[in-house]
């Protein structure tokens, strides 16, 4: 009786051995190798709304009577009143790249431009009719952009012109 019971144990201690453990080592990943997350290197603070005033953006702008139509965390909005009327608006962005920007205004017809401000660089982006534009400025990881459009009865010229003395003014006010 005891060769029977010594093979019925051994028998057990070996299944019971080989279903615990999984043959590797427990402490290498089980998946293919990845890099470590690259940390955005934050850029200046650019202020609220891009550290210009109401009456700044009214006078630059080239819009006469205007409204901040909103403010918050990452950007402004200016209008004047009327269906299809100028519109202007600043935007930052921490932490997104702005090839990103660069290839939406692409994706919309306008033909992004290379540029620098205050030595920054960037692009502006104007539209086939000549009525909207985009102009961003990297700054580190982050970038900001002023877009303007100059409504359904465009004056006054290239909106290109008025957003650049917006970015100017952004980049000569960095903290």
């Amino acid at each position: 009786m005891r060769i029977p019971s010594a093979i019925i144990t051994g028998m057990a201690l070996v299944v019971m051995l080989t279903s615990c453990g999984s043959g590797g080592d427990s402490d290498t990943p089980t998946g293919p190798n990845r890099p470590p997350p690259k940390v955005a290197s934050l850029g200046p603070f650019v202020g609220e709304c891009g550290h210009v005033t109401d009456d700044e953006v009214r006078n630059l702008a080239g819009l006469g009577q205007i409204s901040r139509v909103y403010k918050n965390a990452t950007g402004c909005n200016w209008q004047a009143a009327g269906l299809s009327s100028p519109s202007v608006t600043f935007a930052s962005y921490r932490g997104s790249p702005i090839e990103r920007e660069k290839a939406w205004v692409s994706n919309v017809g306008r033909n992004p431009q290379t540029i620098d401000v205050g030595g920054r660089p960037g692009f502006q982006a104007l539209d086939p009719e000549g009525t909207v534009c985009d102009l961003a400025v990297q700054l580190d990881d982050d970038f900001f952009e002023w877009s303007m459009s100059t409504g359904l009865f465009a004056t006054g010229g290239n909106p290109c012109d008025r957003t650049r003395k917006l970015a100017e003014l952004t980049v000569g006010r960095l903290e």
